[in-house]
């Protein structure tokens, strides 16, 4: 079927004529009227046919090559390059791990935007090229674009925003980005940002606890210096900060080590999941009564760690991934600071 008989411009419509071009072959697309590969006219045939300027139909097939719905082969004219979920609202969703609470922050985010939309998760794994050609390739395709900022240096050091990532970011509309979960260095304070304070939460968290957590003699914490990975540092300036003004006793360790000398007293605080599980069985095996003897907190919650009893400090990664669809679904803009929860449990 000639797609110029399926087209539909209204004279006495307020909405511009390249806009009326795109929004008609998008719902033909929609409706399964137009197929993949199949071949529409040249700018210069529909102008004619609808007697529109070039210019109009050159600026409604330009914008259709830039979301990737149309493509143009040289010396052959232009075809349907993208059918699939074209009529919904489509939402690139970039993180930098596949951990359980990131999984957990985009299942809960995919419960709430609802099925009026279509979200792709990429995972760039604290890689910065690898970011910027995954925006790159896709800052054309997609309605909106989520991202939680976490990079790694050449020597696994973690960097929030590398200068090259900043100015890719900017060229992504304000209303169209939504920064999660790490904003500290991000310049553009015009866009959706919904945070953590990695700081000031875990300062906060353990001053909620600290009653529990002044009965054992010894902190410590387990920082990652070098993961694959790698954490903020301000996570360590709030345990340092808490430490200091409550006068404990502490040390901060790379990671559970096996043979781990343990003693009564001990409090561990853990980020990574092995080192919990690493902990917790070297508790068993020296005997130890967890809670009582020898103490532990985990960073971010998850079903198991619930199960299991063990205390968490945690951001509220639901309310993170709801506040998220919320601003796309009523095309609102803001800054939400997440709540951080500090859940007493057992190993306490």
């Amino acid at each position: 079927m000639n797609i110029l008989n399926l087209i539909t411009i209204d004279e006495n419509s307020r909405v511009p004529k390249y806009q009326q071009i795109i929004d008609s072959i998008i719902h033909n697309i929609s409706q399964g009227n137009v197929t993949m590969d199949e071949k529409i006219p040249s700018i210069n045939m529909f102008s004619e046919a609808f007697y529109l300027s070039r210019d109009t139909v050159e600026k409604a097939y330009s914008i259709l090559k830039e979301r990737k719905i149309i493509t143009s082969i040289r010396g052959k004219g232009f075809y349907i390059s993208r059918t699939r979920l074209i009529s919904k609202v489509n939402i690139l969703f970039l993180v930098n791990k596949l951990s359980s609470y990131k999984l957990k922050t985009y299942n809960h985010f995919i419960n709430s935007i609802g099925a009026n939309s279509h979200t792709d998760l990429h995972i760039y794994h604290c890689d910065k090229t690898l970011f910027l050609n995954l925006l790159e390739k896709n800052k054309g395709v997609y309605d909106y674009f989520i991202t939680m900022l976490h990079f790694k240096t050449d020597d696994l050091k973690h960097v929030s925003l590398p200068e090259e990532v900043d100015n890719a970011l900017k060229s992504i509309p304000n209303d169209k980005l939504i920064i999660l979960d790490n904003v500290k260095s991000y310049s553009n304070k015009n866009v959706t940002q919904i945070y953590q304070d990695f700081e000031n939460d875990i300062y906060n968290a353990l001053n909620k606890g600290f009653k529990k957590i002044k009965k054992y003699q010894k902190i410590m914490l387990v920082y990652p210096d070098k993961s694959v990975y790698p954490y903020p540092k301000r996570i360590l300036f709030g345990f340092r900060k808490f430490c200091i003004e409550h006068d404990l006793n502490f040390e901060i360790i790379d990671k559970i080590y096996d043979d781990m000398i343990l003693k009564k007293g001990d409090l561990f605080i853990t980020i990574e999941e092995g080192d919990l599980v690493n902990l917790v069985k070297q508790v068993r095996e020296n005997e130890f009564v967890l809670g009582k003897e020898v103490g532990i907190i985990s960073y971010n919650d998850t079903p198991l760690k619930e199960l299991l009893g063990i205390t968490v400090i945690s951001t509220d990664f639901k309310i993170m991934s709801e506040s998220a669809a919320e601003m796309i679904l009523n095309k609102t803009k803001g800054t939400v600071k997440v709540p951080f929860n500090f859940i007493e449990r057992e190993s306490l």
